[in-house]
């Protein structure tokens, strides 16, 4: 029995966002239907198969300062320890640059961690912790937001440490160029991550797909709690009425209190379009760039593994390189990732699998041929982090409706704990306006 009889919630999308909003109304017993278009939760984090294997549509990196995140997936059921695998801040392009955070307390094991750098001049080691320590200093706030490559200019970091050192943290951070990329919202990642305790500069790579991890689980608990989490079934059209929203799916039409509209920009946009209340939101959704991710799955014999479960390449196509049987005991799987735009978009798919089996061949002597590649394209995998944007905020125009996703309101860039926070917003907004 609901402790909410006039309440129920209606919730368009079951990727992070939209789970992490369905797991917080669930606990308060309000009861709560998600509709997914797709046969499979998790949005843009979500598990594929290919060839028997069980994949991602991309690899994505958790940190320990993740905390909303990583409360939610323990809150469903599952264990971090065991979930991931968690290895101490370390930033590796292969034969150029090493970075590796020893265990001491924040922020001295990364100022420790760029003093013993590997293939930075003393000079430019200095220089990186020097520009460290005025952030720190400056509180991770700036007064004015600017491109990340300006804010480097002004703080003195050469193009070497750039390239080596800010360039690859900012595009894994953010999928954004260093000439695009918000300063203010890598400061904000670099503050949660680098300044508060050591765990949270921590890199967690999942043992297990993105579907499993948390969207799965959330279903489970939102059932165990009343709820209903409903896939292959998306929503056509929003219709405001004056005590609540219909959702118009293919069956007929649901009517809900409130609605958290947790989908895509672009099909967020496409349901919020005929709102008339909502013109400035859906501007703002449709102003918004977007930056592509690049995976290339290779499926190598059994024995070949590369020197560490997760290091990047300089100045190669192939920016990330995880090493699935290191991490979640797929072995001879590799997992290339290719972040933000770039000449690799007008390469076709077989093109750029080859270029990256011909790299994996001349960095580490892997002569072997792949039985399989398989390469997934994200052309929006998120929004691009410019400096100064407008993102749309959780709740809109209408009393009842909110919205959900890494590309709402937030201190974050387009990652899972965005997403995870906004989901979290809507759930604490409408949670509050049905008290008053």
């Amino acid at each position: 029995m609901s402790n909410h009889p006039d309440i129920h919630v209606g919730i368009i999308g079951g990727g992070y966002a939209g789970m992490a909003a369905a797991v917080e109304l669930a606990a308060q017993g309000i009861p709560v239907t998600v509709f997914e278009s797709a046969k499979q939760l998790g949005g843009r984090a979500r598990g594929v198969e290919c060839n028997g294997a069980q994949l991602d549509n991309g690899q994505h990196l958790l940190l320990g300062c993740y905390r909303d995140t990583l409360r939610l997936i323990a809150k469903v059921g599952g264990d971090i320890e065991q979930d991931f695998l968690r290895l101490p801040l370390q930033l590796d392009l292969h034969g150029h640059f090493s970075l590796r955070a020893p265990r001491l307390p924040a922020p001295l094991h990364l100022l420790t961690a760029l003093l013993k750098a590997e293939g930075l001049s003393w000079s430019e080691r200095i220089k990186a912790a020097r520009f460290m320590l005025a952030l720190h200093g400056m509180q991770f706030r700036l007064p004015q937001d600017m491109t990340v490559a300006e804010l480097l200019v002004k703080h003195g970091q050469d193009a070497d440490l750039t390239l080596k050192l800010w360039e690859p943290l900012t595009i894994a951070a953010l999928n954004t160029p260093v000439r695009k990329a918000s300063a203010q919202v890598l400061l904000n990642v670099l503050r949660d991550a680098l300044n508060r305790t050591r765990a949270d500069s921590d890199m967690l790579l999942p043992r297990t797909d993105f579907t499993a991890l948390f969207p799965q689980r959330a279903a489970a608990y939102v059932e165990r709690h009343g709820g209903e989490v409903l896939t292959s079934c998306g929503v056509e059209a929003i219709v405001p009425m004056d005590d609540g929203i219909e959702l118009v799916i293919a069956a007929g039409t649901q009517r809900f209190s409130h609605v958290v509209c947790a989908a895509s920009p672009v099909v967020a946009a496409k349901l919020l379009h005929p709102i008339t209340a909502l013109e400035n939101t859906v501007r703002q959704i449709e102003a918004l760039e977007h930056q592509p991710i690049y995976t290339v799955y290779l499926q190598y014999p059994a024995h070949v593994a590369l020197p560490h479960p997760m290091l990047g390449l300089h100045r190669r196509t192939s920016q990330w390189l995880f090493d699935k049987g290191r991490i979640a005991g797929q072995h001879g799987l590799l997992a290339s990732v290719i972040s933000a735009e770039g000449i690799h978009q007008e390469l076709s798919q077989d093109e750029l699998a080859h270029r990256v089996i011909a790299e994996l061949r001349e960095e580490f002597g892997i002569a072997d041929t792949p039985s399989w590649f398989k390469v997934i394209a994200e052309k929006r995998a998120t929004f691009c982090c410019a400096p100064g944007l407008q993102r749309p905020a959780q709740q809109t125009a209408h009393p009842r409706l909110w919205l959900a996703g890494d590309y709402t309101a937030g201190d974050y860039p387009a990652t899972l704990e965005g997403a995870v926070q906004s989901g979290l917003r809507c759930a604490a907004a409408l949670l509050q306006s049905t008290k008053s």
